[in-house]
């Protein structure tokens, strides 16, 4: 570990349990400079954070996309990058904010989001086009200048990214998937997003247990397995020594813990009892929307707490055809995927897992807004989070005008709260060396972009 990693992570705040196991605390103002650098500075300035929540088999286009509600199923409307918003053609620039319905839950953070349209990719046939939508959406190379792969991946932008603002936490990056299940039939490349370079995967972790474990350090204590357990004691006496304020925003961070804690122990106890009656397809069974919502949490958590500054979150495999169980979502499991291949028959499911993707990301932006860093900003404020999906199209695996918003305030570099609809041709790295640039590293180009977004810089 580095001096500088030394001295971050010795101004971060825990409260001890038996164990050995730790509470990571959020910013509170009573402890405020008691924690200082060494040299006697202030507070240090939150840190920036990237993080990315990556939607697998694309999206149904009229639901996602202003002006195509009425679009034939399943012809691609955005071959060109034309949008049509009440029967004109829409020239590139930045657009008022419509809200699609399958975008109607981020109406409450319209303030802290863009909307982004046309931007395309390059795919490079040899592969198979979910493969490649998920390996090679963050990747840091441009199409066939891979020699030795069929793929266009080198190392991706999380890495990337965390070479600058990654140093100085416990994990310089942090990549999750919702998807726990043995019997993936597909390879490495259909469900995983993060890469140290080419052919070299950086494992996702998984099981949500592992996640909380590497949080809180409870691996190693048998009896008890939720720090809130472990700490409560502790927790009351510091609870004690905090500012009305504190204690309010102490609350609130010890109970969003124990949300995870007990949504983790009935995944576990579901899949204890489904094992002791020898259930076949166990994931036909478990509600995969809790688990999604139970991985952003731990990703927000691992961001709030300064175990990782960079993050990337999974929502599903591409192209997984076994079904699963959207509780209270889907009268039955189905398979994501293979719906995208009858939209005609499967529209309006479709649609209502659109929506809850979106929500599910809404919900963690709400949650990340409401997160006071040491300065006064949020959570929210200090990380560009992304949400996209590596085709336009679900049924006809499109790789261009891709659905992408992008939140947050990333320190006072975005300037978001509208609708940017990229000129024909622009490509996705494009966004991604303007996010680099907003967190302060130097590029002049990444992979085959030609320019930045200037509409969504402050």
């Amino acid at each position: 570990m580095t001096s500088n990693s030394s001295q971050t992570v010795s101004r971060r705040r825990f409260l001890v349990g038996t164990g050995g196991a730790v509470l990571s605390l959020p910013w509170l103002e009573s402890y405020a400079g008691q924690c200082n650098a060494p040299d006697g500075g202030k507070e240090p300035r939150p840190a920036q954070r990237l993080a990315f929540f990556y939607l697998p088999n694309g999206i149904v286009r009229r639901g996602f996309f202003p002006g195509e509600s009425d679009r034939e199923i399943p012809k691609f409307a955005g071959q060109n990058n034309v949008w049509r918003f009440e029967g004109k053609v829409v020239p590139p620039g930045s657009h008022p904010m419509t809200f699609t319905p399958t975008l109607a839950s981020l109406h409450k953070m319209r303030d802290r989001i863009a909307l982004i349209t046309g931007l395309d990719r390059t795919f490079q046939h040899g592969t198979d086009s979910h493969a490649q939508a998920a390996s090679c959406f963050l990747t840091s190379v441009a199409p066939f200048d891979v020699k030795n792969s069929a793929y266009p991946l080198a190392r991706t932008l999380d890495h990337i990214a965390a070479d600058g603002i990654g140093q100085t936490t416990p994990f310089s990056t942090l990549e999750l998937s919702c998807n726990d299940h043995q019997n993936n039939i597909e390879s490495i490349y259909f469900d995983n997003m993060s890469w140290y370079g080419t052919g070299h995967v950086a494992p996702s972790m998984r099981n949500p247990r592992d996640v909380y474990d590497r949080l809180f350090g409870t691996q190693s204590n048998t009896r008890f397995r939720n720090i809130t357990d472990l700490a409560l004691g502790n927790a009351q006496s510091l609870q004690r020594r905090l500012s009305a304020n504190d204690r309010q925003k102490f609350d609130e961070y010890f109970e969003a813990v124990r949300t995870i804690e007990k949504r983790m122990d009935r995944i576990e106890a579901m899949k204890a009892n489904l094992s002791e009656v020898k259930i076949e397809r166990p994931e036909e069974h478990l509600p995969r929307n809790e688990y999604i919502q139970l991985m952003g949490d731990l990703l927000v958590t691992s961001l709030q707490v300064g175990v990782t500054n960079v993050g990337t979150l999974m929502v599903g495999p591409e192209r997984w055809t076994t079904p699963t169980n959207w509780e209270g979502i889907l009268d039955k499991p189905h398979s994501h995927h293979a719906m995208t291949h009858s939209p005609q028959n499967h529209l309006e499911d479709l649609l209502k897992l659109d929506y809850f993707h979106v929500s599910a990301y809404a919900r963690l932006l709400e949650r990340m807004d409401s997160i006071e860093e040491a300065d006064g900003t949020t959570l929210l404020d200090n990380t560009i989070f992304t949400l996209g999906a590596g085709m336009g199209d679900g049924t006809t695996h499109q790789y261009n005008d891709l659905p992408l918003v992008v939140a947050g305030g990333g320190g006072g570099t975005l300037k978001l709260g509208k609708h940017i609809h990229c000129k024909t041709g622009t490509p996705l790295a494009n966004l991604w060396l303007t996010q680099l640039r907003c967190l302060g590293i130097d590029r002049e180009s990444y992979a085959d972009s030609t320019g930045t977004l200037p509409e969504i810089v402050s």
